[in-house]
Protein backbone atom coordinates (compact mmCIF):
# COMPACT_ATOMS: atom_id res chain seq x y z
CA UNK A 1 0.00 0.00 0.00
CA UNK A 2 1.19 3.57 -0.97
CA UNK A 3 0.58 7.10 0.09
CA UNK A 4 -2.14 7.22 -3.01
CA UNK A 5 -3.72 3.99 -1.82
CA UNK A 6 -4.07 4.91 1.94
CA UNK A 7 -5.88 8.53 0.98
CA UNK A 8 -8.05 6.59 -1.35
CA UNK A 9 -9.62 4.26 1.51
CA UNK A 10 -9.90 6.82 4.01
CA UNK A 11 -11.66 9.05 1.47
CA UNK A 12 -13.75 6.07 0.73
CA UNK A 13 -14.53 5.38 4.22
CA UNK A 14 -15.36 8.39 5.48
CA UNK A 15 -17.63 9.04 2.98
CA UNK A 16 -19.71 6.74 4.24
CA UNK A 17 -19.67 8.97 7.50
CA UNK A 18 -22.92 10.97 5.98
CA UNK A 19 -25.76 10.51 8.37
CA UNK A 20 -23.60 9.20 11.16
CA UNK A 21 -24.93 10.72 14.34
CA UNK A 22 -22.64 11.76 17.49
CA UNK A 23 -24.27 10.56 20.55
CA UNK A 24 -22.14 12.00 22.91
CA UNK A 25 -24.39 15.33 22.77
CA UNK A 26 -28.01 16.55 21.92
CA UNK A 27 -29.76 19.77 21.69
CA UNK A 28 -33.13 19.76 23.26
CA UNK A 29 -36.03 20.79 21.65
CA UNK A 30 -37.17 24.33 22.37
CA UNK A 31 -40.43 24.51 24.70
CA UNK A 32 -41.30 27.78 22.80
CA UNK A 33 -41.15 29.61 19.73
CA UNK A 34 -38.99 32.44 20.83
CA UNK A 35 -36.77 30.23 22.46
CA UNK A 36 -36.26 28.28 18.91
CA UNK A 37 -36.15 31.91 17.30
CA UNK A 38 -33.34 32.84 19.85
CA UNK A 39 -31.56 28.71 19.85
CA UNK A 40 -31.50 29.90 15.82
CA UNK A 41 -29.40 32.63 16.41
CA UNK A 42 -26.82 31.25 18.71
CA UNK A 43 -26.47 27.28 17.46
CA UNK A 44 -23.36 28.03 15.22
CA UNK A 45 -21.38 28.20 17.90
CA UNK A 46 -21.36 24.74 18.95
CA UNK A 47 -19.52 24.37 15.77
CA UNK A 48 -15.82 24.76 17.44
CA UNK A 49 -16.87 21.96 19.79
CA UNK A 50 -18.36 19.88 17.39
CA UNK A 51 -15.30 20.34 15.22
CA UNK A 52 -13.36 18.83 17.64
CA UNK A 53 -15.20 16.15 18.58
CA UNK A 54 -15.62 15.08 14.67
CA UNK A 55 -11.54 15.20 14.76
CA UNK A 56 -11.68 12.51 17.52
CA UNK A 57 -14.46 10.94 16.45
CA UNK A 58 -12.82 10.38 12.52
CA UNK A 59 -9.69 9.19 14.19
CA UNK A 60 -11.25 6.79 15.95
CA UNK A 61 -13.31 5.40 13.12
CA UNK A 62 -10.48 5.26 10.48
CA UNK A 63 -8.63 3.15 12.97
CA UNK A 64 -11.50 0.52 13.50
CA UNK A 65 -11.06 0.07 9.24
CA UNK A 66 -9.19 -4.00 9.36
CA UNK A 67 -7.84 -2.46 5.88
CA UNK A 68 -5.37 -0.23 7.70
CA UNK A 69 -4.08 -2.91 10.13
CA UNK A 70 -1.33 -4.00 8.38
CA UNK A 71 0.57 -0.71 7.68
CA UNK A 72 0.27 1.64 10.11
CA UNK A 73 -2.56 3.22 12.41
CA UNK A 74 -3.88 7.21 12.27
CA UNK A 75 -2.89 9.37 14.91
CA UNK A 76 -3.96 12.92 15.62
CA UNK A 77 -1.57 15.65 15.95
CA UNK A 78 -2.64 18.31 18.67
CA UNK A 79 -1.91 20.17 17.50
CA UNK A 80 -0.03 20.21 14.02
CA UNK A 81 -0.88 20.03 10.61
CA UNK A 82 -2.26 17.91 9.31
CA UNK A 83 -4.68 16.97 12.33
CA UNK A 84 -4.35 13.18 11.51
CA UNK A 85 -1.29 11.65 9.95
CA UNK A 86 -0.71 7.48 9.35
CA UNK A 87 2.08 6.09 11.08
CA UNK A 88 3.65 2.92 9.90
CA UNK A 89 5.14 1.97 7.10
CA UNK A 90 3.88 4.23 4.14
CA UNK A 91 5.76 7.09 2.96
CA UNK A 92 5.74 9.93 2.47
CA UNK A 93 3.18 10.01 5.32
CA UNK A 94 -0.29 10.19 4.28
CA UNK A 95 -1.92 12.96 6.50
CA UNK A 96 -5.82 14.38 6.48
CA UNK A 97 -6.68 17.74 7.84
CA UNK A 98 -10.12 17.86 9.28
CA UNK A 99 -12.61 20.65 8.11
CA UNK A 100 -15.96 20.48 9.77
CA UNK A 101 -18.63 22.94 8.15
CA UNK A 102 -21.85 24.16 9.99
CA UNK A 103 -23.65 25.23 6.89
CA UNK A 104 -26.12 27.41 8.61
CA UNK A 105 -23.19 29.65 8.96
CA UNK A 106 -22.47 33.08 7.09
CA UNK A 107 -19.64 31.06 5.44
CA UNK A 108 -17.13 28.74 5.81
CA UNK A 109 -14.88 29.98 8.35
CA UNK A 110 -12.60 27.59 8.16
CA UNK A 111 -8.72 28.58 6.69
CA UNK A 112 -6.09 27.40 4.73
CA UNK A 113 -2.99 29.04 5.24
CA UNK A 114 -0.39 26.20 4.65
CA UNK A 115 2.63 26.57 2.10
CA UNK A 116 2.35 24.98 -1.37
CA UNK A 117 6.03 24.23 -0.44
CA UNK A 118 4.18 21.65 2.52
CA UNK A 119 2.61 19.53 -0.21
CA UNK A 120 5.55 18.44 -2.64
CA UNK A 121 4.15 14.97 -2.46
CA UNK A 122 0.87 15.55 -2.30
CA UNK A 123 0.67 13.82 0.73
CA UNK A 124 -1.97 15.35 2.55
CA UNK A 125 -5.72 15.74 1.87
CA UNK A 126 -8.46 18.01 3.44
CA UNK A 127 -11.42 16.20 4.47
CA UNK A 128 -14.66 18.19 5.02
CA UNK A 129 -17.39 17.06 7.10
CA UNK A 130 -20.43 19.43 6.85
CA UNK A 131 -22.66 18.77 10.08
CA UNK A 132 -26.49 19.68 11.41
CA UNK A 133 -28.62 18.80 14.34
CA UNK A 134 -31.10 16.55 13.51
CA UNK A 135 -34.11 19.56 13.31
CA UNK A 136 -32.00 21.88 12.16
CA UNK A 137 -31.78 23.18 15.53
CA UNK A 138 -31.92 20.45 17.92
CA UNK A 139 -31.42 16.88 18.23
CA UNK A 140 -28.66 15.07 17.68
CA UNK A 141 -25.60 16.26 15.36
CA UNK A 142 -25.03 14.52 12.78
CA UNK A 143 -22.48 14.43 9.39
CA UNK A 144 -24.64 15.37 6.32
CA UNK A 145 -21.81 14.80 3.66
CA UNK A 146 -18.31 14.81 3.27
CA UNK A 147 -15.71 15.69 0.93
CA UNK A 148 -12.17 15.19 0.47
CA UNK A 149 -9.77 17.03 -1.98
CA UNK A 150 -6.19 17.53 -2.58
CA UNK A 151 -4.30 19.84 -0.04
CA UNK A 152 -2.36 20.70 -2.77
CA UNK A 153 -4.85 21.76 -5.03
CA UNK A 154 -6.77 23.69 -2.19
CA UNK A 155 -2.92 25.67 -1.60
CA UNK A 156 -2.88 26.46 -5.42
CA UNK A 157 -6.39 27.50 -5.85
CA UNK A 158 -5.82 29.76 -2.82
CA UNK A 159 -2.69 31.62 -4.51
CA UNK A 160 -4.34 31.88 -7.89
CA UNK A 161 -7.31 33.35 -6.02
CA UNK A 162 -5.42 35.86 -3.95
CA UNK A 163 -2.72 36.59 -5.67
CA UNK A 164 -2.46 39.87 -8.02
CA UNK A 165 1.22 42.06 -7.83
CA UNK A 166 0.96 44.93 -6.75
CA UNK A 167 -2.65 44.77 -5.12
CA UNK A 168 -2.73 41.89 -3.32
CA UNK A 169 0.99 39.70 -2.28
CA UNK A 170 1.23 36.13 -0.86
CA UNK A 171 4.10 35.67 1.45
CA UNK A 172 6.00 32.44 2.50
CA UNK A 173 7.27 32.28 5.53
CA UNK A 174 10.39 32.64 6.44
CA UNK A 175 13.01 29.45 6.29
CA UNK A 176 12.10 28.37 9.86
CA UNK A 177 13.83 24.22 9.33
CA UNK A 178 16.64 25.27 11.71
CA UNK A 179 14.31 26.01 14.83
CA UNK A 180 12.34 23.30 17.07
CA UNK A 181 9.07 21.35 15.51
CA UNK A 182 6.95 23.65 17.41
CA UNK A 183 8.42 26.58 16.22
CA UNK A 184 8.87 25.89 12.81
CA UNK A 185 6.20 28.06 10.30
CA UNK A 186 4.18 26.34 7.30
CA UNK A 187 1.97 29.06 7.27
CA UNK A 188 1.46 31.93 4.21
CA UNK A 189 -0.17 35.16 4.95
CA UNK A 190 -1.71 37.69 2.53
CA UNK A 191 -1.49 41.85 2.32
CA UNK A 192 -3.30 44.62 0.95
CA UNK A 193 -1.66 47.20 -0.82
CA UNK A 194 -2.76 50.73 1.07
CA UNK A 195 -0.09 53.29 -0.80
CA UNK A 196 -1.50 56.30 -3.13
CA UNK A 197 -2.46 55.86 -6.29
CA UNK A 198 0.73 57.68 -8.05
CA UNK A 199 2.41 54.72 -5.41
CA UNK A 200 0.71 52.11 -7.07
CA UNK A 201 1.57 52.72 -10.81
CA UNK A 202 5.08 52.63 -9.41
CA UNK A 203 4.63 49.79 -8.07
CA UNK A 204 3.07 48.28 -11.05
CA UNK A 205 6.03 49.43 -13.34
CA UNK A 206 8.44 47.58 -10.68
CA UNK A 207 6.04 44.22 -10.90
CA UNK A 208 6.08 44.72 -14.96
CA UNK A 209 9.76 44.94 -15.19
CA UNK A 210 10.00 40.84 -13.64
CA UNK A 211 8.85 39.69 -16.98
CA UNK A 212 5.57 38.27 -18.59
CA UNK A 213 5.12 35.92 -15.88
CA UNK A 214 5.44 38.28 -13.21
CA UNK A 215 1.56 37.49 -11.68
CA UNK A 216 2.20 34.05 -11.68
CA UNK A 217 2.79 32.92 -7.91
CA UNK A 218 5.92 31.19 -6.93
CA UNK A 219 6.43 29.60 -3.46
CA UNK A 220 10.49 29.78 -4.82
CA UNK A 221 12.73 32.09 -2.64
CA UNK A 222 13.74 34.14 -5.82
CA UNK A 223 9.80 35.63 -6.28
CA UNK A 224 9.31 35.64 -2.68
CA UNK A 225 12.27 37.76 -2.42
CA UNK A 226 10.93 40.12 -5.25
CA UNK A 227 7.10 40.30 -3.34
CA UNK A 228 8.92 41.35 -0.06
CA UNK A 229 10.85 44.00 -1.67
CA UNK A 230 7.39 45.53 -2.58
CA UNK A 231 6.31 44.92 0.88
CA UNK A 232 9.09 47.13 2.29
CA UNK A 233 8.77 49.76 -0.38
CA UNK A 234 5.19 50.23 -0.27
CA UNK A 235 2.01 50.32 2.60
CA UNK A 236 0.37 47.21 2.66
CA UNK A 237 -2.07 46.01 5.60
CA UNK A 238 -2.10 41.85 6.85
CA UNK A 239 -5.49 40.74 5.87
CA UNK A 240 -7.26 38.70 8.74
CA UNK A 241 -9.67 37.67 6.14
CA UNK A 242 -6.72 35.59 3.91
CA UNK A 243 -7.50 31.36 3.22
CA UNK A 244 -11.21 31.41 4.32
CA UNK A 245 -11.94 28.02 2.26
CA UNK A 246 -15.75 29.71 1.51
CA UNK A 247 -13.53 32.41 -0.70
CA UNK A 248 -10.63 30.62 -2.46
CA UNK A 249 -12.92 29.48 -5.85
CA UNK A 250 -11.42 25.56 -5.28
CA UNK A 251 -13.88 23.51 -8.00
CA UNK A 252 -14.36 20.70 -5.82
CA UNK A 253 -15.23 23.29 -2.43
CA UNK A 254 -17.50 24.67 -4.41
CA UNK A 255 -19.38 21.59 -6.23
CA UNK A 256 -19.60 20.68 -2.35
CA UNK A 257 -21.20 23.36 -1.13
CA UNK A 258 -24.22 23.61 -3.75
CA UNK A 259 -24.20 19.64 -3.44
CA UNK A 260 -24.80 20.42 0.56
CA UNK A 261 -27.17 23.29 0.27
CA UNK A 262 -29.12 21.43 -2.17
CA UNK A 263 -29.92 18.85 0.33
CA UNK A 264 -33.55 18.92 1.92
CA UNK A 265 -33.68 18.91 5.50
CA UNK A 266 -37.23 18.96 7.75
CA UNK A 267 -38.73 20.32 4.47
CA UNK A 268 -37.08 22.78 3.16
CA UNK A 269 -33.29 22.90 1.56
CA UNK A 270 -30.70 24.00 3.59
CA UNK A 271 -29.91 26.58 1.43
CA UNK A 272 -33.63 27.75 2.29
CA UNK A 273 -33.05 27.49 6.08
CA UNK A 274 -29.42 29.30 5.54
CA UNK A 275 -30.87 32.15 3.99
CA UNK A 276 -33.93 32.16 6.58
CA UNK A 277 -32.15 31.92 9.83
CA UNK A 278 -29.34 34.94 8.63
CA UNK A 279 -32.56 37.24 7.26
CA UNK A 280 -34.01 39.74 9.90
CA UNK A 281 -37.74 38.63 9.32
CA UNK A 282 -38.87 36.97 12.38
CA UNK A 283 -42.18 36.77 11.96
CA UNK A 284 -41.31 34.71 8.90
CA UNK A 285 -38.41 32.36 11.27
CA UNK A 286 -41.49 31.92 13.64
CA UNK A 287 -43.99 30.92 11.30
CA UNK A 288 -41.30 28.21 9.72
CA UNK A 289 -39.81 26.75 12.58
CA UNK A 290 -43.30 26.39 13.85
CA UNK A 291 -44.54 24.96 10.85
CA UNK A 292 -41.32 22.67 9.97
CA UNK A 293 -40.07 21.44 13.36
CA UNK A 294 -43.30 20.91 14.99
CA UNK A 295 -42.69 23.43 17.51
CA UNK A 296 -45.57 25.86 19.31
CA UNK A 297 -46.65 27.99 21.60
CA UNK A 298 -46.97 26.48 25.29
CA UNK A 299 -48.43 28.21 28.22
CA UNK A 300 -45.64 28.77 30.85
CA UNK A 301 -47.62 27.14 33.90
CA UNK A 302 -48.25 24.03 31.65
CA UNK A 303 -44.42 23.59 31.95
CA UNK A 304 -43.59 24.22 35.24
CA UNK A 305 -46.57 21.62 36.63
Amino acid sequence: MNTPDVIRLASRYLANLAGHKFDVLEVSKPVTVDSAVNLAKVISKLSPFLGNLIEFNTVEFLNKQDDFFEFGKWKRQDPGFPDTIFVGDVQPTPGLEIKAWFPLATEITARFKDSQNHFQFDQTYVAMLAWLPEKIIYGKPYILDVCVVSGLSVALARDTHYHNPPDYLILEPEDTTQRTANLQQTNTSGYKFQGSADEFLEAQKIVASWGSEAKIYKPTREYQQLLRELLVGYKYRLDTNFAKMDRIVHPGIEEFKERIYNVEVSGMTVGEWNRLLSSRREDRIRKLLQEHLEIREENIDELLD
